[in-house]
Formats: C-alpha cells, structure tokens, sequence
C-alpha cells in the first residue's frame, strides 16, 4: 500500500534509527522500504544489508543528488502511495495511518506532517512559493541584516496545529499518491539537491491537486545531517 523510499548519504547511524522506527510504528501498514545510497563512504550500505534485509537498496557508484535517487526508488516502488522520507527522520508513534487515511480523499497531491525538532519542538517545515526577491535576498545573505525580508515567504505566522492547505511543504516527509506521479511526472532531476519538493508542489498545484499540511501525523527531523558534510562553496554553487 505504501512504498517508503529513503535517500542516503553518510547518514549510518540516523538511517538505521530511521528503519527501525519505522518497523516499530508502522506495524499495521502494508508498506515495502527502498533504501537509494548516494555512494556513502562510511558502512550504510552495509548496515542496511546486514540489519535490514527486508529492505530493497540501490547502491549508487556516485553521488545522484537527491531528485534522481528518489526517482530510481519511485520507478521501482510498487505502492499506491510513495512517501519519500529523509534518513535523519525518526517516527515517534503511529501517526502514519492517518496520513495514508488523509491521501484517500480526492485532489490531493502532496501531504506533509508536522516536523518535530530533536527537543520536539516544532520545527518550521510550510512555505510559500518564492519569489526571485525571496531568492536574491537569501543568496547574498541581505535577509541576516533584514530578518523580517523573508517573513512572508517562510510563513512566521503560520499556525502549526491546524490542519491547512499551503503552497509548499519540506520534503523531509513527502507523501505523495502514485497517479500524481503517474500525471505530472517525477522530480525534475535538474535540481541536485534543495528546490525540487518547491517545483513539485507548484506543478501538482498546476493541475489542481492539493498540498496539504496534516499534523496529525508527526515525526521527529533531526534536520540537515547529509547536507551539513557538504562545504560551504558547494553549498553556494547548488543553490
């Protein structure tokens, strides 16, 4: 019923956490685990193969980037629906059905959760749709001298109890039907990393489909672990 594909790269440790909440909070799902390893140079692949030999695993010679690794597990998912969910997640109950529940009703594209900071506070997860300003002022850092420039685009008066219908949500847990995937295609490999859940958002939107924040469902994000290994000129030049 549900196919949950995870992109990795030297993430072993928070991976396997991830796995493992999964097996202990999803024990009422129908649900098949796709592991795509971006050619990690620490144990994962390992790991995965030694601890977890229900998952199905990609290994990549190289580093894909994080549309194209979603989209080898999207093409080898069976699900009805495809939850693409980041290594450095863990669930903390057994909130999932309800979003599976929530996918059912009509015209929606993409459902996101509540996103649970380590110390389970709240993290901030909604956003609208950016525009070139938004993207200028956070390129040349004008935003650090500025905060409240960027206000509306990162939605700070944004009400994280309610269930609401938004224009974007953070692909740390991105849950997704499998015909929208099947209408309007899968995540534009153009993007490396950072950008690609946005594109997808605005063209499921396009076609009068839904994106829907659902706090019902909650996990915890430890937030960043893959990316923070990357240096600061490579994080410039993907943005």
């Amino acid at each position: 019923n549900v196919s949950i594909i995870i992109v990795s790269w030297n993430t072993e440790e928070l991976l396997k956490k991830c796995i493992e909440s999964i097996l202990r909070y999803s024990q009422n799902i129908e649900y098949e685990i796709i592991v795509v390893d971006n050619a990690s140079t620490d144990n994962t692949t390992e790991m995965v193969t030694k601890n977890f030999p229900i998952v199905k695993l990609i290994a990549n010679k190289k580093n894909l980037g994080f549309a194209k690794a979603n989209n080898q597990g999207i093409q080898i998912s069976t699900g009805k629906y495809v939850l693409l969910l980041n290594p450095d997640t863990e669930f903390i109950d057994e909130s999932l059905d309800r979003a599976i529940e929530k996918l059912t009703d009509d015209n929606i594209g993409v459902l996101g959760c509540k996103l649970l900071n380590t110390d389970k506070s709240i993290q901030p997860s909604v956003r609208r749709f950016p525009r070139v300003l938004d993207i200028i002022a956070i390129l040349i850092k004008l935003h650090k001298l500025f905060p409240s420039l960027l206000n509306k685009y990162l939605t700070k008066n944004f009400n994280y109890s309610h269930e609401q219908e938004v224009d974007q949500v953070m692909g740390a847990f991105f849950f997704v039907p499998r015909i929208v995937f099947d209408k309007i295609g899968l995540l534009d490999e153009g993007y490396f990393i950072w950008f690609e859940e946005v594109d997808f958002c605005r063209r499921a939107k396009r076609e009068g489909y839904k994106v829907i924040y659902f706090p019902e469902t909650q996990i915890i994000h430890h937030g960043s672990q893959s990316f923070a290994q990357a240096m600061t000129w490579q994080k410039q030049k993907w943005f």
